[in-house]
């Protein structure tokens, strides 16, 4: 069970159990994704068991591939919910955002989520959006992150800001929840449970995100852990 933040905002821990939603293609010999306990798994169809796809895999693979694998890169695909277009849902579990689309579809993009005891859900907004942000870490990260203190005061925007090329502001009502849906220097973290609770994306994809949402948009979190949210 989580703890209550703010209005509808809820702490998260890790998922309990592995995701039975759909089976997705990868390229290069990773053909399935799921999500576990442990975090997001690989089908490996040479030894045909599931394999962790942990920090030191990822960066490997992105290291030989110049790229994450494929079912983490964007794709139209069809998604049926209830939702007006324009809506993003995120599925933390499986590592996806969905922004909606006419006609039961939705652009789906990967993403890197909250590691254990960072994860929340809740229905929120885009309060506003930013193109290569300053990045001030919060009071709790400077607390318990030596390496922030230094950028207490702000990181300006560049290619080695923890931010990326853009970031989408996410509000509950009319106050910053401090967390985003951003870009980041480190594209091998896509698939993988790495942030504070922040929702991260590969540059290219974030600015194509941006340039598909507006101001206002509504953003619902799923809790770690649920079901692929349908909107019904």
């Amino acid at each position: 069970m989580g703890k209550s933040m703010t209005g509808k905002l809820t702490i998260a821990g890790r998922a309990q159990r592995r995701s039975l939603t759909a089976i997705v293609a990868v390229a290069l010999g990773l053909v399935a994704v799921a999500a576990l306990a442990a975090g997001t798994q690989v089908f490996d169809p040479k030894t045909r068991k599931w394999v962790d796809y942990d920090r030191a895999k990822a960066r490997k693979y992105y290291a030989a591939h110049n790229q994450v694998p494929e079912a983490f890169r964007p794709q139209m695909v069809k998604f049926r919910t209830a939702e007006v277009p324009g809506t993003i849902i995120i599925d933390g579990n499986q590592h996806f955002l969905y922004l909606v689309q006419p006609g039961q579809r939705a652009m789906r993009y990967g993403i890197g989520v909250g590691r254990e005891g960072f994860g929340w859900a809740g229905i929120v907004r885009v309060g506003r959006m930013a193109e290569w942000p300053t990045w001030t870490p919060p009071a709790e990260m400077v607390a318990r992150d030596p390496n922030a203190v230094k950028h207490a005061g702000g990181m300006p925007g560049g290619p080695d800001n923890p931010l990326g090329a853009r970031a989408l502001y996410l509000y509950e009502r009319d106050q910053d929840t401090i967390y985003r849906i951003h870009g980041t220097p480190e594209p091998w973290t896509i698939g993988l449970d790495v942030s504070s609770g922040c929702i991260r994306m590969r540059n290219d994809d974030i600015t194509d995100l941006a340039s598909r949402v507006k101001v206002g948009a509504k953003v619902i979190v799923l809790m770690q852990g649920a079901a692929l949210y349908k909107g019904v």
